[in-house]
């Protein structure tokens, strides 16, 4: 599933650029997917349609997000010190996050990989319209051992 939202991140540059789920299950599989693959991934991604349209809402500065047994389980420690760390970096607002949390919970088994969930911010960004910044587009994107440190 996560292939296929690559596929279309980098394929459509906003949702509204995608055709219709029947064409777009048809290009798909011209391009070599699996039906499986597809329907989850467009079923995921009509939930993050939902998500977006409810998208708003303003949070405290002083306000703490506290994770559920459930949401810690299936998250998993490392996606949700990932998910901290967009947030204290000022990339991730607080409905955002929600939006996050609630597609990576959608996602069948946990925990969750931190490269997976990096793909869930990414369709989160893109589903709003928004560019991420370029140095977070590098975090998503680029793998920590193929990253150089100077």
């Amino acid at each position: 599933m996560f292939d296929v939202l690559v596929y279309l991140y980098e394929n459509y540059w906003q949702p509204d650029a995608c055709p219709d789920h029947r064409q777009l299950s048809r290009k798909l599989s011209a391009v070599g997917f699996e039906n499986e693959e597809i329907e989850d991934a467009l079923s995921w991604l009509d939930g993050l349609a939902t998500a977006a349209e409810s998208h708003s809402g303003e949070q405290s500065a002083h306000a703490l997000r506290v994770y559920s047994p459930m949401e810690q389980e299936h998250l998993g420690e490392a996606s949700i010190g990932f998910v901290s760390f967009l947030e204290s970096a000022g990339v991730l607002r607080a409905p955002m996050r929600e939006m996050v949390i609630d597609r990576a919970m959608a996602i069948p088994a946990g925990p969750l990989a931190v490269e997976d969930l990096k793909i869930i911010v990414l369709m989160v960004f893109w589903s709003l319209g928004e560019e991420p910044d370029a140095l977070i587009l590098d975090e998503l994107f680029v793998d920590d051992e193929d990253r150089l440190i100077h």
